[in-house]
């Protein structure tokens, strides 16, 4: 894409949801900090964030179970620049990238979906690759944008109805109150 044509995108705001997940150092925590980071951002609005969910960690031995919320947002922030932009949100947070796929992670932010682009590159893939195998995305992602159709995928709905929400749990609010909480004193 051209450095224009970038300019252009990212005058036009887009609809994006983020894929937010924490499991080490208090993960409700980590998801409500990420979450107003994000609104933060600039040139960049918080519309709203699912109810959390907390479910077993995916990837190499035994890691604490995680806590996985989905935020929207309408952001000027062109694609790639949203990206850096919640790379740099993680690096804040202690995100330490390594080689090990799937590692425990302080904080872990997707790209999810951005307008009703698909965007394949070295650097990014949205919608995100794995989006439609993952109830602990779809399920939130469902709670706030139920009418939402996936581009080059499908509804999400229809997405959601291929999984199993078996091992998801809903983070009680009396959960994150005592987290607000903590965070006052």
């Amino acid at each position: 894409m051209s450095a224009a044509a970038a300019q252009a995108d990212a005058a036009i705001a887009s609809t994006a949801y983020i894929g937010i997940g924490s499991n080490l150092e208090q993960p409700v925590h980590q998801v409500l900090q990420a979450r107003d980071a994000l609104a933060r951002l600039p040139d960049t609005r918080l519309l709203a964030l699912s109810p959390l969910y907390r479910s077993p960690a995916l990837g190499p031995g035994q890691q604490p179970d995680y806590v996985n919320a989905v935020a929207a947002i309408e952001t000027r922030l062109a694609a790639h620049a949203l990206l850096d932009a919640l790379q740099a949100v993680e690096a804040k947070r202690g995100r330490v990238r390594g080689s090990v796929q799937w590692a425990p992670r302080i904080l872990d932010l997707d790209l999810l979906v951005y307008g009703d682009s698909e965007i394949r590159d070295q650097r990014l893939t949205v919608p995100h690759p794995r989006l439609a195998q993952r109830a602990f995305v779809l399920k939130p992602l469902l709670d706030i944008a139920p009418n939402l159709t996936v581009p080059g995928l499908g509804p999400v709905t229809m997405l959601l109805s291929n999984l199993s929400e078996a091992s998801l749990q809903r983070v009680p609010e009396t959960e994150m109150a005592i987290d607000r909480r903590e965070d006052a004193l």
